[in-house]
C-alpha cells in the first residue's frame, strides 16, 4: 500500500480562473446569412435596374442610329438626283444654244440669198414684206430661245444648292423651264421649215 507521500499527484487541469468560455454556437450565423442575403437582393435589384436602363439607352439609340441613317439615304438620293438634274439641264442648254446660234445664222443668210434673187420693184415689195414676216418670227424664235436659255441657266444655278430649295418647287421649275424650251424648239423648226420652203 501507498503511504499518503507517494501517491501519485494528479496533473492540475485547467483553473477556473483561466479558462475560455465555452462558445455559443448558432446565434451569429443566421444574422450574418440574413446581412448577406440583403445585400445579394440588393445588388440583383441594382443590377436589373442598370441593366434595364442600359437596354432602353441601346433601344433609343438604335432608333436614332435609323433615323439618321434614313436621313443620310434621303439626302444622298436628293444629291444624285439634283446632280443627274443639272447634268440635263446643260446638256439642254448646250442644245438650246446651238439652236439659238444656227436660227440667227440660217436667218441672216436666207435674207442675203432672198436680197439677191430681188432684181424688181414688185419682188423687192414681196421681199420686204417676206423679210418683215421671217424676222418678226425670227425675232419670236429668238426671244423663246433666250428665255429658254436663260431658264436652264438660273435652272443649273438652283441645282448647284439644291439642298437650299424645296425638291417640290425644283421640280416644278425644271417642268417649266421643259415647257419654255419645247415651245422655243418647236418654233425654231417651224421657221426653219418656213425659211426652207422660201
Amino acid at each position: 500500500m501507498l503511504s499518503p507521500e507517494e501517491l501519485p499527484v494528479a496533473e492540475a487541469g485547467p483553473s477556473a480562473d483561466t479558462a475560455e468560455p465555452p462558445r455559443r454556437r448558432g446565434r451569429a450565423a443566421p444574422a450574418v446569412i440574413a446581412l448577406l442575403a440583403l445585400l445579394l437582393v440588393a445588388a440583383v435589384v441594382v443590377g436589373a435596374v442598370l441593366v434595364t436602363r442600359l437596354q432602353d439607352r441601346n433601344d433609343e439609340w438604335q432608333a436614332s442610329s435609323t433615323r439618321w441613317q434614313a436621313l443620310a439615304t434621303a439626302a444622298g438620293e436628293q444629291a444624285a438626283s439634283a446632280e443627274a438634274a443639272r447634268a440635263q439641264a446643260e446638256a439642254d442648254l448646250a442644245t438650246t444654244t446651238q439652236q439659238l446660234a444656227t436660227a440667227k445664222k440660217r436667218i441672216t443668210e436666207l435674207a442675203d440669198e432672198k436680197a439677191e434673187l430681188a432684181d424688181s420693184d414688185a419682188s423687192r415689195q414681196q421681199l420686204v414684206a417676206y423679210q418683215s414676216r421671217v424676222s418678226k418670227a425670227a425675232g419670236d424664235v429668238a426671244a423663246a430661245l433666250t428665255k429658254c436659255v436663260d431658264g436652264q441657266q438660273q435652272l443649273i444655278a438652283y441645282l448647284d444648292d439644291a439642298s437650299s430649295y424645296d425638291p417640290d418647287d425644283l421640280a416644278r421649275y425644271r417642268s417649266d423651264v421643259s415647257s419654255v424650251c419645247g415651245a422655243a424648239t418647236d418654233a425654231n423648226a417651224a421657221l426653219q421649215r418656213a425659211l426652207d420652203a422660201g
